[in-house]
């Protein structure tokens, strides 16, 4: 098992693509903390983890709020003494013509994307930088480097992600912590639904992925387990794009 008896912690892992990366986790041997919004998702998460033998620790978290975070991290030692993997996968998205984006919704979609990533990143790196190793990974995505309509603020804070991602593994290479990025493409969760239920867009991305088929959160698990294994030591700042060839 490549990451027996780690520590992860995975934002956001109620549902979709962080659910996914949690259970793949824990099938590599991790005990897995588990922050969301949705506790009943998390505990949804946190029983099928404890089928593999695997101990969790379900936390009630707003990855916007500083505090939030603070309260995960003390949580996480005080439960496990220790930070091995964090992946900062909560996120969310709202379709809207640039010329109705309001002033909230323009913030929530940035506080949660990239503000709760930089803070997270922040807050378990100054734990990792005393243990003197540590592997994060942020979910980017296809969007941080393909624009699309409706999604101006969803655009930016994953372009967003994709630099923060690099210019914290400069910063904290030192301390021997990786820094890296997943960037999905289009991937089936709750979050994606609405879009891949009208015909038309499903059939446009279809024909426009080499791989011939929209993605699953399974499909990340492998690039997620890997970047947090030992295997992957000697790489930081990257972003491995999972999308069936969609950007080429």
């Amino acid at each position: 098992m490549r990451l027996q008896d780690r520590i992860a912690i995975v934002t956001g892992a109620g549902s979709g693509n962080g659910r996914a990366i949690a259970i793949g986790m824990a099938r590599e041997g991790a005990d897995v903390v588990i922050p969301d919004v949705n506790q009943q998702g998390a505990e949804a998460t946190a029983q099928d983890i404890a089928t593999l033998g695997r101990q969790t620790l379900v936390l009630q978290i707003d990855v916007s709020k500083v505090s939030d975070i603070e309260a995960m991290v003390k949580a996480t030692m005080d439960r496990f003494g220790r930070i091995d993997v964090l992946v900062n996968n909560a996120g969310v998205i709202v379709r809207q013509p640039m010329l109705e984006i309001t002033e909230e919704t323009w913030d929530r979609i940035l506080d949660i994307n990239l503000k709760g990533v930089f803070f997270c990143t922040q807050a378990v790196a100054r734990v990792m930088s005393r243990q003197g190793r540590g592997k994060i990974i942020n979910i980017a995505s296809i969007a941080g480097v393909r624009a699309e309509p409706r999604r101006v603020h969803y655009n930016t804070s994953k372009a967003g992600v994709i630099m923060l991602t690099k210019s914290t593994a400069v910063e904290l290479a030192p301390y021997h912590i990786n820094v890296n990025a997943i960037g999905p493409g289009l991937i089936e969760t709750p979050m994606t639904r609405d879009l891949i239920a009208d015909i038309g867009q499903a059939k446009y991305w279809q024909e426009s992925i080499p791989w011939g088929r929209i993605g699953k959160p399974e499909d990340l698990v492998g690039a997620a387990v890997f970047l947090a294994s030992d295997e992957a030591e000697y790489i930081t700042g990257v972003t491995i794009f999972v999308d069936g060839g969609f950007i080429h």
